[in-house]
Order: C-alpha cells, then sequence, then structure tokens
C-alpha cells in the first residue's frame, strides 16, 4: 500500500489548524485568568529590568544590570559586623533619593536611626516595624507588599523571624524545621506578589557553623533551602582588612561576592570602603572606577581631571570631590563611570512609583510558576552551633 504524500499546502492547513486552536485556548485563558496571564517570551514586559541602584556603583557594576532589580528577592548574608546592615540602608536611602517608599522589618530591634540618618536616610518617611514574632513580621511584610505603595522592603534578619511556637514554648524545647517551614509558605506567598507589584525584598540573613564537618564549607545559613532558591540574587558579605588614618581605624575594607544571579553573570566581586558613622565611601568608589576608565589620569601620586590636578594621593582627591563646592564634578563623574560600564539607565533616572507599576499590571499580569522548594532545613539535618 503506497503512503499518501503530503503537499506543502496540506502542511500549511495543517499549521493554521493548530494556530487557530492555539488562539482559541489563549483567549479562554485571557477570560478566565486575565488579559497578560500568557505571553511570550520576547515580550517587552519580560525582557525589560528595571532597577534602583544599590548605592555603591561598585556593587552595581558587580550585579551587571545597574542595581536590584524590581519585583525580586535579594539575600544578603555574612559574618556579624561584616556591613550587611549598611548595604540594606544604602539600597533604602537610594529608594527614597528616588521619590519611592521603603519599609523595614527591624526584628532584630537593632536599627541605629542616627547611624540610618547618616547614610541617606529619611527617618520620617521610612516605614518601621519591630514584630513579636517571626510569623507576625512576615504578614507585616506581605500586607505592604499587596498594598503595591512600597517600592522596598527589608527584613532585618531571618534568623530573628522566631516562630511563635519557639517564643510561647520553654528553653531548651526542640522545635524542627519549623523556622524553615514558615520561610518555605512566607516566600511562595510573596515571590508572585512581588513580581505583580514590582517591591523589592531585601532579606539579611546570618551564618551558622554545621558541626562535624570535615570536607567542605561547614558554614550555612539559618531559615531554610527556600530563600536561596527564590533569592534573584545573593550578596555574601564579609569583612577583608582594616582602613586606618595613622594609628585610628576608620572603616573596613569590605567584599562583596555575587553568589547567585539569575539577571547577570554571577561570582563577581566589589571591594568597598565602609567606613565608620559614614557607611560606602562613594566617593572613593567613583575614583577608583573612574582611574579604571581613565576617565581620571594618575600619575604617581597625583590625579588628574582633563589635565587639572585635584589631588595628591587617594585621600586628597576623595577630600577634593566631597568638597560642596566641586559637587557637579563629582555627579558627573558618578554619570560618566556608570555609563562606561553600560549601566547608566538608572544615574540620573526617576523610581516608577509602585501605583503606577500596579495600574500597568492590572493589564500585564505575570504569572509565576509556584516553585515548591524543600522544606528541609539545613539546620535539621546536623547540629548547629
Amino acid at each position: 500500500m503506497v503512503a499518501k504524500k503530503t503537499t506543502k499546502k496540506d502542511d500549511q492547513a495543517k499549521k493554521d489548524g493548530r494556530q487557530a486552536a492555539l488562539n482559541e485556548a489563549l483567549k479562554k485563558i485571557e477570560k478566565n485568568f486575565g488579559k497578560g496571564s500568557v505571553m511570550t517570551l520576547g515580550d517587552n514586559a519580560l525582557t525589560q529590568i528595571e532597577t534602583i541602584p544599590s548605592g555603591s556603583v561598585k556593587i552595581d557594576v558587580a550585579l551587571g544590570v545597574g542595581g536590584y532589580p524590581k519585583g525580586r528577592i535579594i539575600e544578603v548574608y555574612g559574618p556579624e559586623s561584616s556591613g550587611k546592615t549598611t548595604i540594606a540602608l544604602h539600597a533604602v536611602a537610594e529608594v527614597q533619593k528616588q521619590g519611592g517608599t521603603a519599609a523595614y522589618i527591624d526584628a532584630e530591634n537593632a536599627l541605629d536611626v542616627k547611624y540610618a540618618e547618616a547614610l541617606g536616610v529619611k527617618k520620617d518617611e521610612l516605614l518601621l516595624s519591630q514584630p513579636d514574632t517571626g510569623e507576625q513580621g512576615l504578614e507585616i511584610a506581605d500586607a505592604l507588599v499587596q498594598s503595591g505603595a512600597v517600592d522596598m522592603i527589608v527584613v532585618d534578619s531571618v534568623a530573628a523571624l522566631v516562630p511563635r511556637a519557639e517564643i510561647e514554648g520553654e528553653m531548651g524545647d526542640a522545635h524542627v524545621g519549623l523556622q524553615a517551614r514558615l520561610m518555605s509558605q512566607a516566600l511562595r506567598k510573596l515571590a508572585g506578589t512581588l513580581n505583580r507589584t514590582g517591591t523589592i525584598a531585601i532579606f539579611i540573613n546570618q551564618i551558622r557553623e554545621k558541626v562535624g564537618v570535615m570536607f567542605g564549607n561547614p558554614e550555612t545559613t539559618p531559615g531554610g533551602r527556600a530563600l536561596k532558591f527564590y533569592s534573584t540574587i545573593r550578596l555574601e558579605v564579609r569583612r577583608s582588612t582594616q582602613i586606618k588614618d595613622g594609628t585610628d581605624v576608620t572603616g573596613n575594607l569590605t567584599k562583596v561576592k555575587i553568589v547567585k544571579n539569575k539577571v547577570a553573570p554571577p561570582f563577581k566581586i566589589a571591594e568597598v570602603d565602609i567606613m565608620y558613622g559614614k557607611g560606602i565611601s562613594q566617593t572613593g568608589e567613583i575614583l577608583d572606577l573612574a582611574v579604571e576608565q581613565d576617565i581620571i589620569d594618575k600619575a604617581g601620586a597625583w590625579y588628574a581631571y582633563e589635565g587639572e590636578r585635584i589631588g595628591q594621593g587617594r585621600e586628597k582627591a576623595k577630600d577634593y570631590l566631597d568638597d560642596p563646592e566641586h559637587a557637579e564634578l563629582r555627579q558627573a563623574l558618578y554619570v560618566k563611570v556608570r555609563q562606561a560600564y553600560g549601566i547608566d539607565s538608572n544615574a540620573n533616572g526617576t523610581a516608577v512609583s509602585n501605583t503606577e507599576v500596579q495600574a500597568e499590571n492590572n493589564d500585564k499580569k505575570v504569572d509565576l510558576l509556584d516553585l515548591e522548594s524543600t522544606e528541609d532545613d539545613s539546620l535539621t539535618d546536623e547540629p548547629i552551633v
């Protein structure tokens, strides 16, 4: 029996039939779930990544997209006093600088108001919550995100989000995996809402050590594995060396490693100066990066811009740029550095309020896949100290 040959006309008719069936299915989905529930990968809403500067030019360069992407979860973790809260507060200051609204869930009850102000945070505009339990803190965060009026929310810290059962229990009671389940449930709820409202969630986390680990890294972060899965970006913050003025220690050289990045290549390292009482030295960053890009000439110890000397030695050049009389030069260098690294989109931009973002998302909703992350907590596998 001879097989029937198919012609190009038959193939086209079959293709048209499949397309018509697909169009019908898409209309049905749109009717049931709203416009934009399904879209093509090349749609503008998916390909365009809006960001907010981190407050550190070097971190912005390391992130690859010029800042923290909107609608995503960021984890900042590291040892004690490494600069985690400083990095988060700089991001809050940037949001406020662009006219946005930020919230701070202070689970550790340790926020220093004067230090936050020194970093540029407007205390009268920052929403602050100091919850009694982990459930309360995460419910408050969820309610703020769902309002669509908050551009950034910081949770400080995951380790301090103590489950209600643990607070109401007695010392020494075992609560295996309780915090991991709490975080897993909260992140399942938050991930989709953050994406629709364009809110950035920064989770600060601590480090623990697993007992009895002979090979590999014994360090882990509390709160289970869910945060690792849901985070778009994970920053590891560690102190490197001390910065001294003579014999006085004035700050720390801090290494920020991008250990996970879903929007750009990971594993880049930014070395930032964190000065005591002042935060990240942004002028020092601008100076270093401008020299790297040959925007500023460095001959011996002298720094020069467009033929004019601005200082002998790094500290003198920093003092020159920090002078209010040279504020315009400093801003011009800031913009040029961002342009040189291809991250100039937010250099002079203004933040889009989440009210506008939510209005747009009423027409274009992106439904996230409900990815179930494991509720296994590394803390439950082995004893941690």
